[in-house]
């Protein structure tokens, strides 16, 4: 066998020896840097995954800020609600005070015996004293002022007719602060006195106070005292709103 022959058998064999490792499917290999193709895939199931859990905190904490903004629409409503009503209630005592003013020296004797029912007094330092705290809250606002105002009437002026009012415009003033100890004790002073205006939203005050401190079942004692006993009032629709 010459040397030609020789070469052409070695290639052939070479051939055959490669053939099976050319059929031979190469190792799956990640096209990129480092691990399998399996391994991209569940590294990329996972960034999915992650991000799927980075939307849905997401989802939860916008949810969660529109509960709250709800929240505090509906507190704010109230709030708004309740200061209307207290500029009506100022108002309607300065025009009460003003009356009175009118026409005491006209009569001063009959003030004198009909003043619980009239709701004022023909002592016109009296009436002085009281309007003056309830214009620094309707004009000056100025309610550290007012609250030094009407302690000082309630001591001044132990037996006045103004007495009711006063502890409940203190009562407000502490409640408007989130003083509700304070606001309690003021609200509880007028509950005492059966024929005040201010006792049914007296009494609801002291509902929505024990609300406030986790107490239920006193305040919905005090939401069905202001039913009960005013139930065509607007502290009563306040009342079943709140229970």
């Amino acid at each position: 066998m010459n040397s030609n022959s020789v070469r052409t058998l070695a290639l052939a064999l070479l051939v055959s020896a490669a053939a099976p490792v050319a059929a031979t499917p190469a190792p799956v290999t990640e096209v990129g840097a480092g691990g399998t193709a399996v391994d991209r895939l569940e590294r990329m199931l996972q960034a999915r995954n992650q991000m799927q859990l980075d939307m849905q905190r997401q989802l939860d904490q916008m949810a969660q800020e529109l509960s709250n903004l709800r929240g505090n629409v509906e507190r704010n409503s109230y709030d708004i609600q309740q200061m209307v009503e207290r500029q009506r209630d100022l108002y309607r005592e300065i025009d009460t005070l003003r009356t009175a003013k009118q026409a005491a020296p006209a009569e001063p004797e009959k003030k004198a015996e009909d003043k619980s029912a009239a709701n004022y007094t023909a002592d016109q330092t009296e009436n002085a004293a009281y309007e003056a705290a309830v214009n620094l809250i309707l004009k000056e606002k100025d309610y550290q002022g007012a609250t030094k105002a009407f302690k000082a009437f309630l001591s001044q002026y132990p037996e006045s007719v103004y007495t009711a009012n006063a502890h409940y415009w203190l009562g407000q003033l502490y409640f408007s602060k989130r003083k509700f100890e304070q606001a309690s004790q003021e609200f509880t002073a007028v509950s005492e006195f059966k024929d005040s205006n201010k006792r049914p939203d007296a009494l609801l005050k002291l509902g929505l106070i024990a609300q406030k401190q986790g107490n239920g079942d006193q305040a919905n004692q005090y939401f069905q005292q202001v039913i009960d006993t005013y139930p065509d009032s607007t502290s009563a629709k306040q009342a079943k709103n709140a229970m």
